[in-house]
């Protein structure tokens, strides 16, 4: 289908799920129950009529336009400029006929309700027309097959007369729906559940379109649709690099650092440095010249920059120079859908080459689903940001502070070309930190594990800590070699050390 073919229908995630838009002089539903949002569709899509200079009617079966300009208004819409005809219970009233022949299938003739149609069709020539809802007609029906009828001759009249068309539908019978989806070109759902507002495509003829519930949000602007993230219809070509983290004991657990365009999982239990070493490898991207972006799911944006300040990352200055940015989520007011989309607009409009998510157990609550659909989450979002030559850190808290050694929670380890994990020893009567890597997709790394402390200037990993065994298996044994203590030369004593960092 060429482009000239397709009109849009004024709501950008829609018609990025209609493969482009409505295709011309067809006709489409738009159906749901009560409030939810199928008039502020037809208001879009009959203003975007406007915008491109085209004629706009609006048919109204049920709310008086003054009514619905008021209501128009409340979601910043100027109507204005739509032609509106008023078949409303409280305007005129219908003819006395006991039947109304609204349409036979070849005449466009009649009186009533008919008459004041064609009227107002050859008054306008308007190349949209909205009616709602279409399922009015109904009313006017003696019956099942003559309803049929006159909804076929309505939609094929407007579309012959050179109209795209968009009606409502308040089918609450499977069968009535059923019947109008048969005789329309493109059927719109959209739902109001518990879990948050979703419009889905389920019928669109002459072309393809993305399947499933997508997320809806309905303000003071209008209607947004938020798509769900489809990894395979987006990448570009960046060149491979290998990123230092800025700190060389970590680099070498590393062999030099991770590869661009990957995702890396920093595990550990809470509290022992996963979200600084985060901060760690984002700032130093972003002092590289490369726009990192850090999603906050758990702390409060000046927590966690009076953190940050405090181990020497001067989220601040970087953010001055605009190779940082900080967005505080709140994970209950927002879904994966919304989320993906805050994701696309950095990674696609600012060049965003470095996302931190910080951390998957608030990321989950935005789900408000199983833990399946968070993997199928997770795995979209991961997925995108690898195609895109994005470097991604997601940000995993384990429940178990000691015990038997989890990797990461959710089983999301396949999701990670790169696993940082970070783990609490028991050293000496002290409670103590180590570091290792369990998998670089990539290339090799080194097999041991190291010291890990955070300090008043930032991350320290120190030497391999050869004389430990166990930490796989959740019971740490130390060997004859001795890797720490109460006097290994550390100069800094435990009170010199920074704490409670996540």
């Amino acid at each position: 289908m060429h482009e000239r073919d397709r009109l849009s229908t004024g709501i950008a995630g829609l018609d990025e799920i209609l493969d482009g838009g409505l295709i011309r002089e067809r006709a489409y539903m738009v159906t749901g129950g009560a409030g939810t949002g199928k008039t502020i569709a037809g208001l879009h899509f009959l203003s975007e009529a406007i915008e491109a200079g085209e004629d706009a009617l609006f048919v109204a079966f049920e709310e008086d336009p003054a009514d619905l300009a008021d209501d128009a208004a409340g979601v910043g819409f100027d109507t204005s400029d739509i032609t509106f005809l008023d078949l409303s219970p409280d305007a005129a009233r219908f003819v006395d006929d006991q039947s109304y022949d609204v349409f036979e299938p070849d005449v466009v003739e009649g009186s009533g309700v008919a008459a004041r149609i064609v009227e107002a069709v050859e008054a306008t020539a308007p190349d949209r027309v909205f009616v709602d809802p279409l399922t009015h007609l109904q009313y006017l029906a003696p019956d099942e097959y003559q309803y049929r009828q006159e909804v076929a001759g309505f939609v094929q009249y407007l579309t012959d007369a050179g109209a795209t068309v968009l009606f409502s539908s308040q089918a609450a019978v499977e069968g009535e729906r059923a019947t109008l989806e048969y005789l329309c070109d493109g059927s719109i759902r959209l739902d109001h559940a518990p879990k948050g507002r979703t419009i889905e495509v389920t019928k669109f003829r002459g072309s393809d379109f993305r399947s499933g519930a997508h997320t809806v949000r309905i303000s003071d602007s209008g209607m947004s649709v938020f798509t769900k993230l489809s990894p395979d219809s987006h990448g570009r070509i960046r060149e491979s690099r290998t990123l230092s983290s800025g700190v060389d004991e970590l680099d070498k657990l590393l062999h030099g650092g991770i590869e661009s365009s990957t995702v890396t999982v920093v595990s550990g239990p809470s509290g022992v440095g996963k979200s600084t070493t985060a901060t760690q490898f984002a700032s130093e991207a972003a002092a590289r010249g490369d726009r990192a972006v850090f999603y906050l799911f758990e702390e409060t944006r000046d927590t966690f920059v009076r953190r940050s300040k405090g181990v020497g990352v001067p989220i601040e200055e970087l953010e001055a120079d605009g190779t940082l940015a900080v967005e505080e989520v709140e994970p209950l007011s927002i879904s994966p859908d919304e989320f993906a989309q805050r994701v696309r607009t950095e990674v696609e409009q600012r060049d965003a080459e470095f996302v931190v998510i910080d951390g998957i157990s608030g990321y989950r609550l935005s789900i408000r689903g199983d833990e399946s659909e968070l993997i199928r989450e997770l795995h979209a979002l991961g997925r995108y940001l690898k195609r895109m030559g994005v470097s991604a850190i997601f940000v995993d808290d384990l429940d178990s502070v000691t015990g038997d050694f989890e990797p990461t929670s959710s089983n999301i380890s396949y999701l990670a070309d790169n696993l940082l994990f970070l783990r609490y020893l028991e050293a000496y009567g002290e409670l103590r930190k180590a570091a290792g890597v369990l998998k670089k997709r990539t290339g090799d790394f080194e097999r041991t594990l190291r010291e890990f402390e955070i300090r008043d200037n930032g991350v320290h990993v120190g030497e391999p800590l050869t004389g430990l065994r166990g930490v796989l298996t959740g019971t740490p044994e130390w060997g004859s070699d001795r890797p720490f203590g109460p006097d290994d030369g550390d100069s800094d004593s435990p009170s010199d050390r920074t704490d409670s960092h996540k």
